[in-house]
């Protein structure tokens, strides 16, 4: 139900967004928490975004002086190299946050960094889950009470700035260029073309320039 959290100490298995596999190191934090969507909620995907300012909130009390930064969709950044990440899977009126974060070491992701917390700032995921867990209950009831326009521009003072370089990775082969112009009420992100043309993208893969 939602509130309660299952919390992983070893993961077997693991998967990311579509379906790549996330290796399990010990010490690092897995975790999924149940959301009941509700009549008047807003639209589903931009729970990413509460879920994303949990996670950096989260984070921050663990390392207070770790540069970290959201990125568009699921990500949190430490420095240019993924801290955290979140995966939404949605089944009727019920999504399901999954979140992982390297409190303890960075697996490699292929042409990707990835970064883990120092060994004078480790936490345990036992220590984290509560911490996490109440960070995301009081930005869920943020989320749902807010107007969406002022909770989408909470989560971009958090983000990489706007005009930053990046790709879009909507599909195998497919990648469309330009800069980060910021991101809509409903959780998409607007994509600045080089011709001046703004793209509205809702899913896909973002690697920064």
């Amino acid at each position: 139900m939602e509130g309660d959290w299952l919390v992983a100490l070893r993961q077997e298995g693991g998967r990311g967004r579509h379906g790549r596999p996330w290796e399990s190191i010990e010490g690092n934090f897995f975790g999924s928490t149940l959301v009941q969507l509700r009549p008047a909620d807003p639209p589903a995907p931009s729970l990413a975004l509460a879920a994303g300012l949990a996670l950096i909130e989260a984070v921050e009390v663990a390392a207070p002086d770790m540069p970290l930064s959201l990125k568009w969709p699921n990500d949190l950044m430490a420095g240019g190299a993924k801290l955290a990440g979140i995966l939404l899977e949605r089944s009727g009126d019920r999504v399901v946050a999954g979140l992982g974060v390297n409190l303890a070491g960075a697996p490699p992701i292929a042409g990707r960094k990835t970064a883990a917390l120092r060994p004078d700032q480790l936490i345990t995921p036992q220590a984290f889950a509560p911490l996490l867990a109440g960070k995301f209950a009081q930005l869920l009831a943020v989320w749902r009470a807010a107007d969406p326009a002022a909770f989408a521009q909470a989560w971009l003072a958090r983000a990489h700035p706007v005009g930053t370089a990046l790709e879009v990775h909507s599909a195998p082969g497919e990648r469309i260029g330009g800069t980060f112009d910021g991101i809509e009420s409903d959780g998409a992100m607007r994509l600045k073309r080089a011709d001046g043309t703004i793209d509205m993208v809702r899913a896909g893969d973002v690697s920064l320039g």
